[in-house]
């Protein structure tokens, strides 16, 4: 087992420093980006790399891609059908690597849909803010098949191919922070 350097116990995401972002191909020609604004996850740090666990709950209304229009139809039925399913959940089932670069494997939940995935992680570092708050930082990836989640909307192009491409890369970039006794 390898010692965390981060200290033991319960972290709480900070979301203002924390971005949920997704890119997906569009057109078979360019990607579309964007994020989700309203995630929520906890991180528990174990004695080791494998003791350790993560949750974390995303509002699937949150969805922006910056075009209204756009972002309306992903909420929508052919989608996310936010107004059913207002909820993604990851649930970490199982963490290894070193501190410094590891994975964390777990049950990602879309549309009621449960599949595991396994996000690629960075540790950024721990600092202490200027008001006393310890933080945390981690980058993490993975890419999904959105069909696998029931997610199969598409429209044919007249010159051969579809408009939204299957593999969804998701990336986060968060910050945590220790809770002060």
């Amino acid at each position: 087992m390898t010692t965390i350097e981060l200290a033991t116990g319960t972290w709480n995401l900070d979301q203002a420093h924390t971005e949920v972002g997704f890119s997906v191909r569009h057109a078979g020609i360019s990607k579309v980006r964007g994020q989700f604004t309203d995630a929520d996850a906890t991180l528990t740090v174990g004695e080791s790399v494998d003791a350790s666990s993560v949750e974390a709950t995303v509002k699937t209304a949150s969805f922006d891609s910056n075009d209204n229009n756009r972002d309306a139809h992903v909420k929508g039925a052919d989608f996310f059908d936010v107004e059913q399913f207002p909820h993604m959940i990851f649930k970490a089932t199982k963490v290894e690597g070193t501190p410094n670069d590891f994975r964390v494997t777990g049950d990602l939940t879309i549309k009621e849909t449960t599949k595991p995935v396994t996000f690629d992680v960075e540790f950024g570092g721990v600092a202490v803010d200027p008001f006393g708050a310890t933080r945390a930082g981690f980058s993490a990836s993975t890419q999904i098949s959105r069909k696998e989640f029931g997610i199969t909307w598409n429209a044919a192009l007249e010159a051969g191919g579809v408009l939204v491409g299957d593999k969804v890369t998701i990336t986060v970039d968060s910050a945590f922070v220790l809770p002060s006794n």
